[in-house]
């Protein structure tokens, strides 16, 4: 059985992924219920996914401290 081996580069923007997709879905419901828009929807739901997933992939990241 081999083992599979796990880059960290291929984690470094599991979150980001995670919130377009979430936030382009809930940014369509937005468009259709609220905006009366589509586009406008999904370009805020994008925004707002984008961030949050920067976010929490920042938050997952190792700190870095400095020893004098």
């Amino acid at each position: 059985m081999a083992k599979k081996s796990r880059n960290k580069a291929d984690d470094s923007n599991q979150y980001l992924t995670i919130g377009i997709g979430i936030g382009l879905a809930v940014g369509t419901v937005l468009g259709l219920t609220v905006f009366d828009n589509v586009g406008l929807g999904m370009g805020v739901g994008l925004a707002v996914g984008v961030a949050i997933g920067i976010a929490l992939d920042e938050e997952k990241k190792p700190k870095k401290t400095k020893h004098k």
